[in-house]
């Protein structure tokens, strides 16, 4: 049995002693899905917080700090008034994909997270094509947009939603080719292995200088693929009032923003197991205190958050030319000639071990 699959084991074990096995598989499932959504709503509702905090370092302000200790239910309060707000629309737009639009977003981001190692027991989907699956559903989201700015029959939303495609399909491979390097190394497009390989060392480090050009560019890449600062053309507020979702309101509105800092973790998730070792420690602390796993998982997560908000409030937004001629002319030439020089290493069997 793979060791990475006790949590869904664990709670089959349990509901089939009560059910036959069909009623115990839809259970494990349902129980499953539970425990992610409840990730998946606290995750973002404190990224926002985070994010407002940041922001507020950055411009030498408090911050929120009214509503519970150090302002951490500010968001929960925000949260609520999104619930009691009126859901609105404009008259002509395409009510049945308007509708089914933030569920494209909220549903690929939900999908995502479930292949993640958190610790070495705690993951839902450990599948041997891990890294592959992660790539395939982040393309889902920006299906979401499209149909959002499009069934809002509204030429700013349209424009917003376009800009995201074209935005997207340019940045993300430069995404996939960034991870198609470090699988080199690996062998392998299977999340928990990958972890396992890095018991020698963090593959940054294992894997020399392409490395560490492989990560610049995901980084990079991965805040122009989540539509973040300086890559936020998408919601250009000077030019598009709120871009694609300039016509939703309450939770819908809530959905579309709550899924943008989903996709950051998730991004920033990828780069810390493909990168940094997952949720192994130094010293092998995580293998005696396996628990110990999810904190060095989610603090390393976190830092690399950190990094994306940075870039949002130190750069200022690059024009649509800026931002694919980098992309066309300069990330992806570079990626195809690190990937050649990763190739050589292994080859050469260069990598480093500890």
């Amino acid at each position: 049995m793979n060791i990475t699959l006790s949590i869904t084991t664990t709670i089959y074990k349990f509901l089939s002693e009560y059910m036959s096995e069909g009623a115990a598989n839809i259970g494990t499932m349902v129980t499953i899905a539970f425990i992610y959504l409840a990730i998946f709503a606290v995750a973002g509702l404190y990224l926002v917080l985070l994010e407002r905090k940041v922001a507020a370092w950055f411009q030498l302000r408090i911050g929120p700090n009214r509503v519970g200790w150090w302002g951490l239910l500010q968001t929960m309060a925000d949260a609520l008034k999104l619930v009691s707000k009126e859901l609105t629309g404009t008259v002509k737009a395409d009510k049945f994909l308007y509708n089914l639009a933030p569920y494209f977003v909220i549903v690929s981001s939900l999908m995502a997270l479930a292949v993640f190692p958190f610790t070495k027991e705690f993951q839902a989907f450990d599948i041997n094509i891990g890294i592959f699956f992660l790539i395939a559903i982040s393309s889902i989201g920006v299906i979401g947009i499209l149909l959002g700015g499009w069934a809002s029959n509204n030429k700013f939303a349209l424009i917003g939603a376009m800009r995201s495609g074209v935005q997207t399909i340019s940045y993300e491979l430069s995404v996939g080719l960034s991870l198609l390097t470090m699988v080199l190394i690996t062998g392998t497009l299977q999340l928990s292995e990958i972890i396992e390989v890095q018991k020698n060392g963090w593959l940054i480090v294992q894997g020399h200088i392409p490395a560490v050009i492989a990560f610049m560019i995901y980084m990079i890449a991965g805040t122009a693929e989540t539509n973040r600062a300086p890559f936020d053309m998408v919601e250009a507020e000077s030019e598009l009032g709120a871009g694609f979702h300039t016509e939703y309101s309450g939770m819908k509105f809530a959905y579309f923003f709550l899924a943008e800092f989903i996709n950051m973790f998730i991004i920033a998730a990828i780069a810390t197991t493909i990168f940094f070792g997952g949720w192994l420690s130094p010293f092998g602390i995580t293998d005696a205190i396996p628990w110990l796993g999810a904190f060095w998982f989610l603090g390393k997560t976190l830092l690399l958050v950190f990094l994306m908000m940075w870039f949002r409030w130190t750069f200022p937004r690059l024009r649509v030319d800026q931002l694919l001629t980098l992309e066309w002319k300069y990330l992806l030439p570079l990626n195809l000639l690190n990937i050649i020089l990763m190739a050589l290493i292994v080859w050469l069997n260069l990598t480093i071990q500890f």
